[in-house]
């Protein structure tokens, strides 16, 4: 017979984790002595304990294990099981394969302007929203504002007319060969009226996302260094441009305004 010590010690495990199988019935002690309560155990139970090590290892919780143990599990649920798991560890592996190439691309990033830059890209989905807004078409960069600006105001005016109240902002942008089509207005939940067209942007599985803070006209910039992030991380967009403007008081400064970026993307 082996004391728990020396048993842990075989198969490699903590007393405690002895203690607790013994406790969930996955693996009893062959004996336990009534004045002392100490546990032995055989040599024999050590395949026990290394099966049950190697099928914890394969990530199967502790329940399944014991049904394996038990022999509950026929040869073709197992193969269910094993495939379930395998499938479970490829998406894990995807997930620290795009961690790792965002850490990589940070680390050029830092390289490249020898310092740590103090926007951050955050790749995310994006909800289905509704909004209240007028279309619009700029021929060059310069018209952007003198068309963007009215039109805020005219669709704030008809929504206000419904005794409605503005909500967030929201621009998409799309470079057409007629130039930068737009769509200008808020998010809105009542009914259509004179003034405005209603427009569902649909969910996107993937977005890159960053925030820009202060006035428009850096705004371009802004836009810039995201497009460079998104394809130095394998994405490719996709789709039209958002322009969400989380706080855009008041209008006679924008120093203080918050506007974030969301550019649908896939992986390229």
């Amino acid at each position: 017979m082996l004391s728990i010590g020396d048993f842990a010690r075989f198969g490699q495990v903590s007393v405690r984790m002895l203690r607790h199988y013994d406790a969930i019935g996955l693996l009893t002690p062959a004996h336990v002595d009534p004045w002392t309560g100490y546990r032995s155990y055989s040599a024999e139970q050590l395949a026990r304990l290394n099966r049950l090590v190697a099928l914890k290892d394969l990530g199967f919780t502790l329940e399944q294990v014991g049904r394996v143990l038990a022999d509950e599990v026929n040869a073709e649920e197992l193969r269910g099981m094993l495939q379930l798991r395998a499938a479970q560890l490829e998406t894990e592996a995807e997930l620290a394969r795009a961690r790792l190439s965002g850490v990589e691309h940070r680390l050029q990033l830092i390289e490249k302007e020898n310092q740590m830059s103090n926007v951050e890209y955050v790749v995310k989905p994006l909800t289905a929203r509704t909004i209240a807004a007028r279309p619009a078409i700029a021929g060059a960069q310069q018209e952007i504002e003198s068309i963007v600006s009215p039109l805020f105001g005219q669709v704030a005016e008809a929504i206000e007319a419904t005794g409605g109240c503005p909500q967030t902002g929201v621009g998409t942008y799309e470079m057409t060969d007629d130039g930068l089509e737009m769509l200008i207005g808020y998010d809105y939940a009542g009914a259509p009226a004179d003034g405005f067209e209603l427009h569902s942007l649909p969910a996107v599985e993937h977005a890159v996302c960053a925030v820009h803070l202060g006035e428009m006209k850096t705004i371009d910039a802004s836009w810039q260094a995201l497009i460079r992030w998104s394809e130095a991380d394998g994405w490719t967009p996709a789709g039209p441009c958002r322009e969400i403007y989380v706080h855009a008081t008041p209008l006679e400064d924008q120093s203080g305004w918050v506007t974030e970026l969301q550019q649908p993307v896939v992986r390229s």
